[in-house]
């Protein structure tokens, strides 16, 4: 990743975005974009592009997994998130009110929306919400960055962090995760 990351959002910051997406104008469908960046850790482009049948079970219900597809991930990096709840509900909501075409999420005009669309959505909540720094990556880094950080409270390691987020190196993955200052201070401490 060359040049300056996107910052990671604290859990007030996630407040401020989904209440921001809350009162817009498309504020269901907003919510989804939102939720999919920060609960899913998916790419603009991953969001712009991802179908219901991704995230329907065999029954046609949102399911608890969302399939991603290699051909919509980067560099054929398609995996299996496990879905979290806050996202489901807002799938199921979202599904409810929409047209049912086969990709999720639409444009005003009523196309499928365009990873250059879908990073415009994220530049414009950050600037009225004062958020220097953020980017439609901020949602991501901030998923690799907790997921790093409570995958041992799962049982798990660094390496299904890095299957989630659909690296194909483990240092990838590693230059996503944000420090933690407070941490690495309790940590000495504890040595």
């Amino acid at each position: 990743m060359a040049g300056k990351q996107a910052k990671v959002l604290g859990d007030d910051q996630i407040r401020q975005l989904l209440a921001y997406a809350d009162h817009g104008r498309h504020s269901v469908r907003d919510r989804v974009i939102a939720l999919l960046s920060v609960k899913a850790g998916l790419r603009a482009g991953e969001i712009a592009q991802i179908t219901w049948p991704m995230v329907l079970d065999a029954e046609g219900h949102v399911g608890f997994h969302i399939e991603l597809h290699d051909r919509i991930a980067k560099k054929g990096g398609g995996r299996r998130i496990p879905m979290h709840g806050d996202l489901r509900e807002a799938l199921i909501r979202w599904r409810e009110l929409s047209d049912g075409q086969r990709t999720i999420l639409h444009s005003e005009r009523g196309g499928a929306m365009t990873a250059g669309g879908v990073a415009n959505w994220f530049a414009v909540a950050y600037r009225e919400l004062g958020l220097d720094g953020c980017s439609s990556h901020s949602g991501r880094r901030t998923f690799i960055t907790r997921a790093a950080r409570l995958v041992h409270k799962a049982g798990g390691s660094l390496r299904d962090v890095q299957l989630l987020a659909g690296h194909r190196s483990i240092q990838t993955t590693q230059r996503y995760i944000d420090g933690d200052t407070d941490a690495q201070r309790r940590l000495v401490s504890l040595l």
